[in-house]
């Protein structure tokens, strides 16, 4: 049943004809179906990360035997491509790309910001994002958002997904650090504001680190924010500002 991330590499669940599957023929196992083992699945995910995901940690937690949910699923992978596209399922304040009076700005900050959040509330779908194609219908429905979206910058035809890449390469960097800082936070009991001041005052401390952390005193200071979420924010929205600059100007230059 196991299949190597090699394999993974080269097939899709969305393209091999077994993501609308309901069962391998002969009645439902255990009272299960496809949503309720995807749903599950994401549960999981969120509470013990993807390293420690399995299909027997799977099951236990659907009271079943491993064998009732590859009933329902070939692979684990092909298990894991349908929780990444439930997440992104999540995506449903997405701006309308045909609205002609909308700010093409405003709207590309709304999907930069949706990412955002999506990344941070689950750690573990960047490194999923990252292994498998990401063609699942909620996926290409974000994606196709964006990319009107870009189409309406003004941009010409070669440049649109260069911005893309620029805006959402970003963003998913910006997701993914954030969404394991915050993992980390959890494992400590501690609040991200005590974790941060925790790590601050050891640093400043310690003779390889103190002179980088003086020096940049000032930089956090003029940053602002009282709270690490505030902090996140203010750098987030600022170097997205940067990029969006950056796409006037490439308009402008024409």
């Amino acid at each position: 049943m196991a299949e190597t991330a090699k394999g993974a590499a080269h097939r899709s669940v969305w393209l091999e004809g077994r993501a609308r599957r309901r069962g391998r023929g002969g009645g439902q196992p255990s009272g299960l179906d496809r949503d309720r083992i995807t749903e599950a699945t994401v549960r999981l995910l969120d509470a013990e990360g993807l390293a420690k995901f399995s299909m027997r940690r799977l099951a236990a937690e659907l009271n079943v035997t491993a064998m009732s949910v590859y009933w329902y699923v070939d692979t684990k992978d092909d298990l894991l491509e349908l929780a990444l596209d439930s997440a992104f399922g999540e995506l449903t304040a997405l701006p309308d790309p045909t609205d002609e009076d909308a700010d093409w700005r405003e709207q590309l900050r709304a999907l930069a910001t949706e990412y955002r959040g999506l990344l941070v509330r689950h750690p573990w779908l960047s490194p999923l994002a990252g292994h498998y194609l990401n063609i699942g219908p909620n996926s290409l429905v974000f994606s196709r958002t964006v990319q009107r979206v870009v189409l309406r910058t003004g941009l010409p035809a070669y440049g649109i997904t260069g911005a893309i890449s620029a805006v959402f390469q970003f963003v998913y960097g910006y997701g993914t650090i954030e969404g394991h800082f915050f993992a980390r936070v959890a494992d400590t009991g501690l609040t991200p504001d005590e974790y941060f001041r925790q790590a601050m005052t050891a640093t400043a401390g310690a003779p390889q680190t103190a002179e980088i952390i003086e020096e940049s005193k000032a930089l956090m200071a003029a940053r602002g924010g009282d709270t690490v979420e505030e902090m996140m924010s203010r750098d987030f929205t600022f170097a997205l500002d940067l990029l969006i600059a950056g796409i006037e100007a490439m308009v402008k230059r024409g």
